[in-house]
């Protein structure tokens, strides 16, 4: 059997092929920016360098542009250049049992050899033909640089590029995306090039996209236009319905790992572009109260990311998901700021208590504490007898401790006012009285028996 495998000029012709690496630019996992922040351009001297940083990366990445899926040589399945298209990145081919005699092409090895999964692998040959990936992701970082860049210095050509390279991305029919990501992320193979739902993840720095087109639409930068905008806004919505009903879509939903807290991001960030602020809002919620609740620990790991042979790297980049989706909430009214993943133990409450009464609470952060956690019973639990003083976050009704004062004690106030009014009575003998006093006291020991 011979098997070419020409994964070293691949290799060189990858990184070859990326000249983006080189460039100066960060590309941020994710991050949404409140346009309304920007707009108000009252940024600290202290930003200056920030500021001038922006202005050279969207410089920069004017010099890479335009971008568009029509640009790759490899066609999709389906024949169309206009659909989205990605190979799995830690997919690797294992030609081992495949039987051929001859060299294999690439696009042999494709079809023909089953691929197996080396998790953090990146196999350096998924971007020499199709790198629609790679393309989105310059063009994210293009879009809200230049948005920034306008922002900051008011120089027309940021907005009228931004303009330009959303037209040709997502508006004219010649080299528009078609709103689906059917074919992301294929596991190549004999079982023909179908995408996976890993691959919804490719489209996550949509977020950035929309940052950049809500500052410029907000500021009313005149060279952002209304054909554009509403071009953008009928694409998202053709898109959205996809991402909330194919299979695939779902499915990466469904994860619960990093790749479900971007797909969040994603439906977020559009649901906002389009001007459906309630669905964001409940997106959001979906999030925080679903698989954001068995992301992280009580120790603050992430079980699910430190598994992966990356973990330092993929606990950041879900902390980049879980932290872009809190101020896409922010932004539609949602506060998820506190949010937390793990309920404090119920036997912590007592202690909490007792630090309280020991240091003092003047700002009532342990008894909001208690009230949040414990709830509205956290003044009857027996412990807050003695870990006084403790508010009681105005709970209890206090006029009670008056009017049953004594109650159940047979040595009250209240049981002596009545014997000294029995003693008084005209005609009541000692023998009297005994005798009254010995029947209470049998009928409570009978009733104490009984119960």
């Amino acid at each position: 059997m011979v098997v070419r495998t020409s994964y070293p000029f691949l290799a060189a012709s990858f990184y070859l092929s990326l000249a983006p690496a080189v460039h100066s630019f960060a590309s941020y996992a994710n991050d949404f920016v409140d346009p309304s922040k920007i707009l108000s351009k009252t940024f600290p001297p202290t930003t200056i360098d920030s500021q001038q940083a922006i202005v050279s990366w969207a410089n920069e990445l004017a010099t890479i542009g335009p971008w568009s899926v029509v640009q790759k040589s490899y066609t999709p399945p389906t024949g169309n250049k206009h659909d989205y298209a990605s190979f799995a990145p830690y997919w690797w081919p294992d030609c081992s049992k495949v039987g051929n005699t001859t060299a294999l092409t690439d696009e042999q090895i494709w079809t023909t050899c089953p691929y197996v999964v080396k998790d953090g692998e990146f196999n350096p040959d998924v971007r020499v033909l199709v790198n629609d990936i790679g393309s989105f992701g310059e063009l994210s970082d293009a879009v809200l640089y230049s948005a920034l860049a306008w922002a900051i210095n008011g120089s027309s050509s940021y907005a009228s590029a931004v303009n330009n390279w959303v037209k040709i991305w997502f508006v004219d029919p010649n080299s528009t995306m078609n709103p689906n990501l059917d074919y992301a992320q294929m596991q190549r193979g004999p079982n023909g090039q179908k995408g996976t739902h890993t691959g919804v993840l490719d489209l996550k720095s949509m977020v950035k996209i929309v940052s950049g087109v809500l500052i410029l639409r907000d500021g009313k930068a005149a060279e952002w236009t209304s054909d554009v905008d509403d071009g953008l806004v009928s694409w998202a919505k053709a898109y959205i319905p996809w991402l909330e009903t194919a299979t695939i879509a779902i499915e990466e939903r469904n994860s619960t790992n990093n790749h479900g807290s971007f797909y969040f991001n994603q439906l977020a960030a559009l649901q906002i572009l389009v001007g459906d602020k309630d669905g964001a809002k409940k997106t959001i919620d979906d999030y925080f109260n679903g698989i954001y609740l068995g992301q992280v620990t009580a120790d603050g790991n992430q079980p699910l990311e430190s598994a992966r042979t990356r973990p330092y790297h993929y606990r950041a980049y879900n902390l980049a998901a879980m932290i872009t989706n809190a101020r896409l909430g922010s932004y539609v009214g949602y506060n998820a700021w506190n949010t937390t993943t793990t309920k404090a133990a119920s036997e912590l409450y007592p202690v909490v208590g007792a630090v309280a009464s020991t240091y003092g609470d003047p700002d009532g952060k342990y008894a909001n504490f208690l009230l949040k956690n414990a709830g509205q019973s956290y003044p009857s639990d027996a412990s807050f007898l003695w870990n006084q003083p403790l508010s009681d976050s105005g709970l209890v009704d206090t006029s009670k401790a008056n009017n049953n004062s004594g109650s159940g004690n047979p040595t009250g106030s209240n049981s002596q006012a009545a014997n000294a009014a029995l003693l008084a009575a005209p005609g009541v003998s000692w023998t009297t009285w005994m005798l009254w006093y010995l029947s209470c006291t049998v009928v409570m020991a009978f009733s104490v028996l009984d119960f």
